[in-house]
């Protein structure tokens, strides 16, 4: 039971920061924007977020930090795509370069710089009170309890954060409107919708998420600054909305099922199954580029926006 629960703890802490960030490219993309620059805007916020938290001594601050790193990477990207009508792809492709450049460079001075990870909560040992402590499995209980409500604020914020993007996509007017707008913006900006503003706003929510799912990868996954540490996840993220064809509660277990995928590897090769540890720690960065291909030949077909990628200029 115990190498089951560390396993299990293992995949979520794996797979929260590709829920996060998928999440919230999940929303960019519902508004009709390709936003490729998920790994940049992840690497900046990671650094941001570790040389904050070091700097002031605060997990909050670092938090933030993070978060408007990630908001303001995507505020350029939203010039480029929104106010400039410049490619989508090569416009986020340019946003990944250059946010691992600038994590590179704000991280600088921070390397082999460590500090304590965020901690977990404590659910109270149910085991350990005199009126329960002859209650039958009371230890199991209180070990499933543990296991529950003990892991560390992020997982709990990116479940809530599926479940409030699940609410607001399908039961919000604001996420019909916006959902209506990725479909078909002609017809949008013909009723009066707010394209522009509409989009621009779900660009910054996608850039706070990516500097949030960062933050966790330099303040929880491992507690300190590397360049590189991202590796890859960005990218695992954007084949995650694919994947889950655009709705949230596949996205959701989508998610954890890349995250098992990631941590099965090494488990793999510790147990000695026979499995080629290469294959599967191969297998999630293979399923990204087979996602990105059916992204570019059968949007359409798979239930992606109508309009996803294709700039906006409004009528004048």
């Amino acid at each position: 039971m115990d190498f089951a629960a560390a396993i299990m703890i293992t995949v979520i802490t794996a797979t929260t920061p590709l829920l996060i960030a998928a999440l919230g490219e999940l929303v960019v993309e519902k508004s009709g924007v390709l936003n490729l620059g998920i790994e940049g805007m992840m690497a900046t916020g990671a650094a941001c977020g570790f040389a904050a938290a070091i700097l002031t001594g605060s997990t909050f601050v670092g938090v933030a930090a993070a978060i408007m790193a990630g908001m303001a990477l995507s505020a350029v990207f939203a010039f480029l795509v929104l106010g400039l009508a410049a490619n989508q792809v090569a416009s986020g492709l340019a946003l990944t370069i250059g946010g691992i450049g600038l994590s590179g460079l704000i991280g600088a001075g921070f390397v082999g710089t460590t500090r304590q990870p965020v901690p977990r909560f404590e659910f109270p040992d149910l085991s350990a009170v005199e009126l329960l402590k002859d209650f039958p499995y009371i230890s199991e209980i209180a070990g499933v309890l543990q296991f529950v409500f003990g892991q560390d604020p992020f997982v709990y914020v990116s479940l809530v954060l599926a479940g409030g993007i699940f609410w607001f996509l399908g039961r919000s007017r604001a996420g019909l409107l916006l959902k209506a707008i990725g479909e078909n913006q002609v017809s949008a900006h013909s009723l009066g919708l707010k394209v522009v503003w509409t989009r621009f706003l779900a660009i910054l929510f996608g850039g706070a998420c990516a500097g949030l799912a960062g933050a966790y990868l330099s303040l929880v996954y491992t507690p300190f600054w590397s360049p590189g540490m991202t590796a890859g996840r960005g990218w695992i993220a954007l084949a995650l909305v694919v994947f889950a064809s655009w709705r949230p509660v596949r996205l959701l277990f989508g998610a954890y099922f890349f995250g098992a995928a990631t941590v099965l590897q090494l488990h793999a090769q510790a147990a000695s199954l026979g499995i080629p540890a290469q294959l599967l720690s191969a297998f999630p960065y293979i399923a990204t580029i087979i996602a990105l291909v059916i992204m570019s030949v059968g949007r359409t077909s798979i239930g992606a926006p109508a309009s996803l990628g294709t700039p906006f200029v409004p009528d004048r």
